[in-house]
């Protein structure tokens, strides 16, 4: 190669702000250092023959402890089965999205049969660099270049400013524009099925100090309590078999527990302390008109000039709520009433407690989503203080809980009635 051709190619190379030196390895070949599984079973993700083996179940995925913004990165991966589905996710969010067993990302598609499309997730976005046939924000590969499954194939994806462009196997299939987030965490994907990934590498491009608005969010050090395919770290006890199910990431509850008495909710082995815990929840059940209380926002509730307690009928899916340690005292509730869940119901209505801390367990707005939608709990315990968010507005702030234990176990709560737990995260404090 001549000399002048050479000062060319690395001229180019400058321009385009690819560095010249060798990749970082992101696999070390030997463990899952520098990656966190973020709501899998141990046994999802594992380390064999150098190689990165992902069981498929339960859905979920695996990330690298640092975000990353301009980059190129290259892996291998092979499926095991016919049919196999998974994925990449880049500029992804710490935690999954409310309800899902995916963080906003954008995925680029690794599937046995036909892969390589490249698509935004749970609320990201990005520009295809051509029309989707229906419109949608999806990039499809210009041809087909995976091998089948149990052969491999090696992704280069170039990640620069928002824009992205997937090489399958030696060939530019396809680019996506405008991406947001487009800077944030790269993660495997768990989606039924099990595929290994080996020969992953990472070269960091200069960046570009994106606005935090483009970038996605951070870890904040929760970390799953729920495996997703099991009850272990829950206390499992006689008759709350079959009742409290372990359902792909969903932990679904019929209302029907046999077990006795405080058995009946689902409590966690290990005790905690201060915290943040972070749950999402849904009502499954049909809606039914209930009269319930009005709740005021000192605690009490509206009465009629003859001091009846006066009642408002509503769309009702049932009762549950989070028990915090130890004690149904402390019940962050979940539930229809007009007031909003998130109250604190053994304070709230406890009539030998200060008026200023029964109106401090009152929820200060209603922030549910419509009944069979997912929510997302955000609480916040230190000492005797607890902050409530649902659905990232704060519903109680700073609310004082007297006599509360120092510690003690959570549990999921039974009120008879159906209700659907998932991403289950809690951060010592």
């Amino acid at each position: 190669m001549k000399p002048l051709f050479i000062c060319v190619m690395i001229a180019a190379a400058a321009a385009a702000g690819e560095p010249l030196g060798a990749a970082d390895s992101l696999f070390n070949g030997r463990d899952l250092d520098g990656w966190i599984n973020v709501n899998g079973a141990h046994e999802t993700w594992s380390v064999r023959g150098g190689e990165i083996v992902c069981s498929g179940e339960p859905y979920g995925f695996l990330r690298t402890e640092k975000q990353y913004e301009n980059y190129i990165l290259e892996l291998e991966w092979c499926h095991s089965v016919k049919g196999g589905n998974a994925g990449l996710f880049l500029h992804a969010d710490a935690l999954p999205s409310v309800g899902s067993p995916f963080p906003r990302s954008i995925e680029v598609q690794i599937m046995d049969g036909n892969g390589g499309d490249i698509f935004s997730i749970r609320g990201a976005r990005l520009v295809p660099e051509k029309p989707h046939p229906s419109g949608w924000r999806r990039m499809l590969p210009s041809e087909n270049r995976n091998r089948p499954a149990g052969q491999w194939n090696r992704y280069r994806v170039l990640c620069r400013n928002g824009t992205v462009t997937l090489t399958v196997n030696g060939a530019v299939v396809g680019r996506a524009f405008h991406c947001i987030p487009r800077k944030g965490y790269i993660c495997l994907e768990s989606e039924g099925s099990e595929i290994r990934f080996r020969n992953i590498t990472l070269r960091e491009l200069p960046g570009s100090e994106p606005d935090p608005a483009v970038v996605a969010e951070v870890d904040r050090g929760l970390r799953s309590i729920y495996n997703g395919v099991d009850l272990r770290g829950w206390v499992r006890v006689k008759g709350n078999e079959g009742h409290w199910i372990a359902d792909n990431g969903i932990l679904r509850y019929d209302g029907k527990s046999e077990a006795e008495g405080e058995q009946q909710h689902l409590w966690t082995e290990e005790v905690y302390e201060n915290f943040i815990l972070c749950v999402d929840w849904r009502q499954p059940a049909e809606a039914e008109l209930e009269p319930v209380p009005v709740v005021l926002p000192d605690g009490s509730t509206e009465v009629d000039e003859k001091g009846n307690e006066l009642r408002v009928a509503v769309p009702d899916a049932g009762d549950s709520g989070i028990y915090l340690r130890g004690s149904s005292k402390n019940q962050v509730n979940i539930w229809n009433w007009p007031v909003g869940s998130g109250e604190i119901w053994g304070y709230r209505t406890d009539d030998e407690m200060p008026a200023k801390v029964r109106a401090a367990a009152t929820p200060l707005i209603s922030a549910d989503n419509d009944i069979n939608e997912w929510n997302r709990f955000e609480i916040r315990l230190i000492g005797d203080r607890l902050t409530v968010k649902l659905n990232g507005s704060t519903v109680i702030s700073e609310a004082t809980l007297p006599g509360i234990a120092p510690a003690g176990p959570l549990a999921l709560q039974h009120h008879g009635d159906p209700i659907e737990f998932a991403n289950i995260f809690i951060k010592k404090l």
